[in-house]
């Protein structure tokens, strides 16, 4: 379910340059953060972004704004959960494979997009040799969240202390194109994350790919695989309620940020695995017929949410078909080649799959 992380863009679309940069008086010379937006970016961005969300039939909102603080503490206790397999089997193909990966790649810079608290990553560290005079030189965390890439950093500064980290505060949407480059480059995308784009949406995405990898470099990709729809609804609607909880969190994003009067007790969550369309609809459906005030914000832009019994606010998680998963996610102004790709059990697991930059080896 790895949603992806608020953007920065500003009401007219216009995205934000560099708003600041940071260097934690702890380790200046290893650890770096770079801030490419700000709270201001991210309210308009929230603005207009639930503008065109809540007006829309069906009501629709980015899988983005399920971040917040509580709402990342929601998700790392999802992805501990029994029902949620994603984050498992990702982390025991990793361990299988990391060797292998790190022996193709021979990697100086790894790069983790919607990094999050890395914690998977450590495997990949380990086997590219982080810090050593002859393995992975630096480490680029990308996340929306300060405070957790700050925290995520400190931590690795100490298992990695020769490892350099320079974090970047970013959006998926708007800020991937101007992530520091280096010498032989791995860009990682891990769990699900790319679940989270329409295919539009992965189509732009690739395209700031392109401005960041070069001859030699490697995208690693891991994203769940279309398999038995009891396994998938299960995994979106666990028996404890901490997706139903993440799901409603949303509610007090906008209660919070925008000033509006959601009241979580009074919508359900849904969550449904759809075969034919390969995603999960999860939604949030009215239990009674309701108005609700959204806020000065969006009220001065003539937007009023009146929902009936059974109206939802949705969002969508895409699944792949593992033979078509290398066609659908391929755009043509993207040259890639695939290298290796892995899977647990294709009939119930997730697989990563690793695309080599700008080479003609197809390697299996």
């Amino acid at each position: 379910m790895g949603l992806s992380s608020p953007g920065s863009a500003g009401a007219d679309g216009d995205v934000a340059g560099v708003v600041g940069e940071l260097d934690l008086a702890s380790s200046p010379s290893r650890l770096r953060v770079d801030v490419l937006l700000d709270d201001h970016d991210r309210m308009e961005m929230l603005r207009a972004e639930a503008r065109r969300g809540l007006t829309r039939r069906p009501r629709e909102l980015p899988p983005k704004w399920f971040y917040d603080q509580r709402g990342s503490a929601l998700f790392d206790e999802i992805t501990t959960l029994p029902e949620y397999y994603l984050t498992r089997r990702e982390r025991e193909i990793l361990r299988a494979r990391a060797v292998a990966i790190a022996e193709l790649t021979r990697a100086e810079t790894l790069v983790e997009l919607g990094s999050g608290s890395s914690e998977k990553t450590r495997i990949l560290l380990d086997a590219l040799g982080a810090g050593l005079p002859a393995g992975l030189r630096r480490f680029v965390p990308f996340d929306v969240c300060l405070p957790a890439l700050e925290q995520a950093g400190a931590a690795l500064l100490r298992e990695y202390p020769a490892l350099e980290i320079h974090a970047v505060v970013g959006d998926l949407d708007h800020h991937v194109g101007l992530l520091p480059r280096g010498r032989r480059c791995v860009v990682a995308l891990l769990g699900s994350t790319i679940g989270n784009f329409d295919p539009a949406a992965r189509a732009a995405l690739y395209r700031q790919l392109r401005d960041v990898l070069g001859p030699g470099d490697f995208f690693l990709l891991g994203t769940d695989l279309v398999k038995d729809p009891a396994r998938i609804n299960a995994a979106y609607n666990d028996a404890a309620g901490v997706t139903a909880a993440f799901n409603r969190n949303v509610l007090r994003v906008l209660n919070r940020d925008l000033g509006a009067n959601f009241r979580e007790d009074r919508f359900q969550h849904v969550a449904t695995f759809d075969p034919e369309r390969e995603l999960v609809d999860i939604r949030l459906r009215s239990l009674d017929s309701q108005m609700v005030d959204v806020g000065a914000a969006l009220r001065a832009t003539g937007v009023v949410v009146r929902h009936q019994h059974g109206r939802r606010v949705s969002a969508q998680v895409h699944c792949h078909d593992v033979q078509a998963l290398c066609h659908v996610n391929r755009p043509p102004s993207l040259v890639l080649r695939v290298a290796a790709r892995w899977c647990l059990h294709e009939s119930d697991s997730r697989r990563i799959v690793r695309r080599r930059g700008f080479h003609e080896t197809d390697a299996r």
